[in-house]
């Protein structure tokens, strides 16, 4: 049998070493089916941070159970979100996918719009479902759209999914807790984000790879997702870093502290 090239071998390490964190278990055997979720398109957003948008909420058996902030620090288990997420969850609110998808792609073209505000991409024990990006990217296609996610990077067609999406215009983030992790996602082909403790006090700096790090604008000025929309475009080489913050962000700092 012919053995793979160098190149090839190395980028299989390299692959070996995603989803960005060493420490997570095992991935539980979860299997959740597409036709069992709902979700939730809110068309102008009420959140001062957000600003004035569409965002979306999905159901909680979205989260990826490898996140580092479920249940332990995730800023949507609190406030008035999280009654709302907890209601999409329970079916008393939202839509079925495909109904969702006509709802998405009944809006304004190039209109700003924050996916998942709650929750993340569908998936079966941590693999993304295909039908979910192929969906949601054709939904989206006349949109500036934009969302993030905590699935690994190595599981099934993971990497390959979200290098399409981000290809077709639907821009998914790679949600990082480190700038080693950070750096990783950018040298995959996808662009990164990184949660950082709720004391951190720089507002700017570059990682060891010499990506520039740039603390959310919503969090050190005086504006909203609506007006600098940098997660949804922005140089591949410029990570934004969000700030703990929520009722729990103190257990987010933890868990922050847990992957470096």
């Amino acid at each position: 049998m012919q053995r793979p090239s160098r190149g090839i071998h190395q980028r299989r390490q390299r692959l070996a070493r995603l989803p960005i964190d060493k420490k997570n278990p095992p991935l539980p055997k979860l299997r959740v089916k597409l036709s069992s979720l709902r979700f939730h398109l809110t068309r102008v957003s009420g959140n001062r941070k957000t600003g004035p948008i569409p965002v979306t909420t999905s159901s909680r058996a979205t989260c990826p159970p490898t996140c580092p902030f479920l249940l332990s620090g995730c800023y949507a288990d609190g406030g008035p979100l999280a009654l709302h997420f907890g209601k999409v969850t329970a079916g008393e609110r939202g839509v079925p996918f495909p109904q969702h998808c006509a709802e998405l792609a009944a809006l304004p073209p190039g209109q700003i719009t924050r996916l998942h505000q709650a929750g993340d991409m569908p998936h079966n024990g941590g693999r993304v479902s295909r039908r979910f990006v192929h969906g949601m990217v054709n939904a989206c296609r006349n949109l500036k759209a934009y969302t993030y996610t905590h699935h690994r990077l190595n599981l099934g067609e993971n990497l390959a999914l979200l290098r399409y999406a981000n290809r077709q215009g639907l821009t998914v983030n790679i949600s990082t807790e480190s700038e080693a992790s950070a750096d990783e996602a950018i040298a995959s082909g996808l662009p990164a984000v990184m949660a950082v403790r709720s004391d951190e006090e720089r507002d700017r700096w570059q990682t060891p790879a010499g990506h520039a790090v740039l603390v959310c604008p919503a969090q050190t000025g005086d504006t909203d997702c609506a007006t600098c929309q940098l997660c949804q475009k922005r140089s591949k080489r410029l990570i934004i870093a969000f700030r703990a913050h929520g009722v729990s962000k103190r257990k987010a700092d933890a868990a922050i502290a847990g992957q470096n």
